[in-house]
């Protein structure tokens, strides 16, 4: 009688965490002793770790204070505005379009990625993959291009104030229905086939293709970053720095005039448009500083942790901007405070002063009127 030979014991299989279903197999590689058809598959589908499991909960654990402060100031920002109808004039629309992006952003990039990076890989499939590489890249260009929009409109507002470019709802609204859409076309087409999505850096999270190596993803990459990152940050640095340089010149002429508290007034409203410079930079230079390189030197090897780090610094662009674009402007944060007061908090007059495009617009006008 021709014995079978012993399977391999599941308190063995157990008791070797380092041992893979499949080695063991290979040590007693019969047809009796081949492991079930689902070990087998879960062996083969369990996706290898390319960073220290302390990272993936360090990265985890930033990524879920992230999340929190993003979901909660655009929330709140949203809830406010809708509360507050008079709030909701022309140049605050783009606020409220930027507020519904980077929301967007935190649920469906930073909640995402602190579970996965929680888990130590991207376990929820494919499809969410997708989804999610989709969900961060539409999201994200419609706040970068909102951003630019309203670094636009503000330029016309303190540049030219006498070029009859004024802002209306009717304008406001098809500004942001073009950015809409403009974004909306360079998210789906990876979908259609040109340029793909798939995961990226040290694979808890999934964005464009940037790895991959052929013409179609490159043609894509080409004018993506040149339309999509490039033109956009340009657009932004001009207009700023001209804000700048004219309200340094109205600064000068207030001074001669003796006007203290308009003085005080532009510094402070140079002091927001300095940190808006700065937080921009902060949060989106990383990432088009990589694109543009992967564009030029598309054989070059990035490292994991490297080609991750600016897809992380662009996802925290949602905790700054409620903060600069929104609660820095003293009518949004009294009706901030009535909210989270349930309606009890009664705003004080104050002699300090929140950046203002209107007085701005008037005085500046007055200003080159005089020249």
């Amino acid at each position: 009688m021709i014995r079978s030979p012993t399977p391999p014991c599941p308190e063995l299989i157990h008791s070797l965490p380092h041992r893979s279903i499949v080695d063991i197999m290979d040590s007693n590689s019969t047809p009796w002793s081949s492991p079930p058809a689902p070990l087998q598959a879960e062996a083969v589908t369990v996706a290898p770790t390319i960073f220290p499991r302390v990272g993936y909960s360090i990265l985890s654990f930033l990524m879920f204070i992230n999340t929190v402060l993003s979901v909660f100031n655009n929330s709140l920002a949203i809830a406010v505005m809708l509360k507050n109808p008079s709030l909701l004039q022309p140049i605050n629309i783009f606020i409220l379009s930027l507020a519904v992006s980077d929301l967007m952003i935190g649920l469906c990039g930073s909640l995402v990625v602190t579970i996965t990076n929680y888990h130590g890989s991207f376990f929820i499939g494919h499809t969410a993959c997708v989804f999610q590489g989709f969900a961060v890249n539409y999201f994200g260009l419609v706040s970068l291009c909102t951003l630019t929009l309203l670094a636009y409109e503000r330029y016309n507002v303190v540049c030219k104030p006498r070029a009859g470019l004024k802002l209306t709802m009717r304008r406001s609204i098809i500004g942001l229905l073009f950015v809409w859409t403009f974004c909306l076309f360079w998210a789906v087409t990876p979908l259609l086939g040109w340029s793909s999505y798939g995961p990226e850096g040290v694979q808890t999270s999934c964005s464009l293709a940037w790895e991959e190596r052929s013409w179609n993803n490159y043609s894509y990459l080409i004018l993506y970053t040149l339309l999509c990152f490039i033109f956009p940050v340009g657009v932004i640095i001009y207009c700023y720095c001209k804000v700048l340089t004219s309200m340094n010149k109205l600064n000068k002429s207030v001074e001669l005039q003796g006007g203290l508290s308009c003085r005080r007034e532009n510094k402070h409203a140079i002091n927001m448009v300095l940190a808006m410079i700065i937080a921009f930079f902060v949060c989106w230079l990383p990432y088009t500083a990589l694109s543009v390189v992967v564009v030029v030197d598309p054989e070059l090897h990035i490292p994991p942790l490297v080609a991750t780090m600016p897809m992380y610094f662009a996802k925290t662009s949602p905790v700054y901007n409620p903060i600069i674009y929104f609660l820095s402007n003293k009518q949004f944060r009294d009706a901030t405070l009535e909210v989270l007061s349930c309606s009890r908090y009664i705003p004080h007059a104050s002699s300090r002063v929140s950046i203002n495009m209107r007085s701005l617009n008037r005085r500046s006008v007055n200003t080159h009127s005089k020249d």
